[in-house]
């Protein structure tokens, strides 16, 4: 019985420590209240979520493609993430690096006969233009792994979003 007694008085005195310990924590230095603007940017700052832009994915304003993830970032100079999303990838994929938008159409046909716009290019391997584009008809391309196609599909709001942000000479990083 005084063991039981001790072991919750020490648990008691552990706890108010605790809980004092915490409340006297600065403000700027707490985690931020769960379910805000500021937990979301929280938790995608320090890579605690699988939309987190990944680690050593360059610096300054870009945009950032996970072939893993099939993600895009779309970053700011400071490095917040303005947008994020998924993609759809081609056949081919581009090598990790840095690399710049080279070529943008405002409409064209994919090389699944699908009309696209907000076509952003920004690399080529062994004769394959490869990059971003939304189909017009909102659909994602059917992958042949024997056809070689370059073209990695987002969605008409994040093809509009892309055109407006990745101008030619804008900055493409790539990583696995």
């Amino acid at each position: 019985m005084m063991v039981a007694g001790l072991t919750a008085a020490a648990l008691a005195t552990v706890g108010h420590l605790g809980h004092r310990a915490a409340v006297t924590v600065p403000a700027e230095l707490r985690p931020p209240a769960p379910g805000t603007a500021a937990a979301l940017h929280h938790t995608l700052r320090e890579g605690n979520h699988p939309a987190a832009l990944p680690a050593r994915s360059g610096t300054g304003e870009r945009v950032v493609y996970a072939l893993g993830a099939d993600r895009v970032w779309l970053v700011e100079e400071s490095g917040t993430v303005r947008r994020s999303f998924g993609v759809s990838p081609s056949t081919v994929d581009p090598a990790p690096g840095a690399y710049r938008v080279t070529s943008r159409s405002r409409t064209a046909t994919g090389s699944d006969g699908v009309p696209i716009e907000h076509v952003v290019l920004f690399a080529s391997v062994e004769g394959t233009a490869i990059g971003f584009s939304a189909a017009v008809d909102g659909s994602a391309p059917r992958l042949d792994p024997e056809e070689r196609t370059g073209g990695i599909r987002q969605a008409r709001e994040d093809g509009a979003a892309m055109w407006g942000f990745a101008t030619l000479g804008r900055k493409v990083v790539v990583v696995r």
